[in-house]
């Protein structure tokens, strides 16, 4: 089991979606919930971060059936994104990955910016220091860009719904058999990551984050069933794709292809060990 962990509204609402699957034990916490129960606990919420900071709760107890692999969602921008570090404090026995969602930080001004700008780079700290396994950074910018014209009624509820998706499919893929090749574990020093989905047919990548230096890059493929019985030579295939992609002494590459009864689908995971830099960080660089 794994025990997935919403921190603010949108962070809830997209751990909402882990429900419908029973190997994951589903906690949210933002001050929406009405009353808090066994999985979902009500906080407080207040005008500046520093108040934040000063009133972490205590969530031992509410944690107290935490399983030892912890998923831990957080949206940048959100003001209960201050109640993070505290939070993660209480849990630090716990194996855990965090997955940090990103909004659109052109847009965002004043305090959520702020906020913003210094969780991510903490929580980086975090990750490359081992306090965290690992870090996912997810664009939700980028996501946009990869499935096309939203409506607005349904924005988040679609980027919301990709995220899990992706994230279910990897912890899937990491606790089945592959036909064929497998997945290289990470290097302890490349913590901070992202995903991208892929087009099997060529294996192109659309990446859910922009990530700067990739060390290390996992595909996961997932092939129909009727093709791996019958389709001659079509390993040979995707290993050629594999070995034209750009690599070097420091970006190695692994794979491993699954059986599927569905149409094919795949994803790539990048790891990394250098600190990323927010856009507008990058752009100040430039000019």
């Amino acid at each position: 089991m794994i025990s997935i962990v919403g921190l603010g509204n949108a962070a809830s609402a997209i751990v909402e979606n882990f429900r419908s699957i029973k190997s994951y034990n589903v906690y949210q916490l933002n001050d929406k919930v009405v009353k808090s129960s066994k999985t979902k606990l009500k906080l407080k919420s207040f005008k500046n971060p520093e108040e934040y900071e000063q009133n972490i709760p205590n969530v031992k107890k509410f944690f107290a059936n935490l399983d030892d692999q912890v998923q831990f969602f957080i949206v940048g921008s959100s003001l209960s994104s201050n109640y993070c570090l505290g939070i993660l404090e209480q849990i630090k026995e716990k194996k855990i990955d965090l997955v940090y969602v990103k909004p659109d930080i052109e847009m965002l001004t004043g305090t959520p910016a702020l906020v913003e700008n210094a969780v991510f780079g903490i929580l980086q700290q975090y990750a490359r220091s081992g306090l965290l396994n690992s870090m996912t950074i997810i664009s939700n910018m980028s996501l946009e860009t990869h499935l096309g014209n939203l409506p607005i009624k349904a924005y988040y509820t679609k980027l919301n719904e990709y995220i899990f998706s992706a994230m279910h499919h990897i912890n899937y893929f990491n606790h089945a058999e592959p036909e064929i090749g497998k997945v290289a574990a990470p290097a302890p020093i490349n913590r901070i990551r992202t995903i991208c989905g892929l087009n099997v047919q060529n294996l192109e990548e659309k990446w859910f984050f922009e990530l700067d230096t990739p060390r290390e890059l996992c595909y996961y493929l997932a092939i129909n069933t009727e093709r791996l019985e019958k389709e001659g030579g079509l390993h040979k295939k995707i290993v050629e794709m594999l070995k034209s992609k750009p690599k070097n002494a420091f970006r190695k590459m692994s794979y491993a292809i699954y059986e599927t009864p569905y149409e094919d689908f795949g994803f790539c995971v990048a790891h990394t060990n250098v600190v990323q830099k927010n856009t507008l960080d990058k752009l100040s660089q430039v000019l």
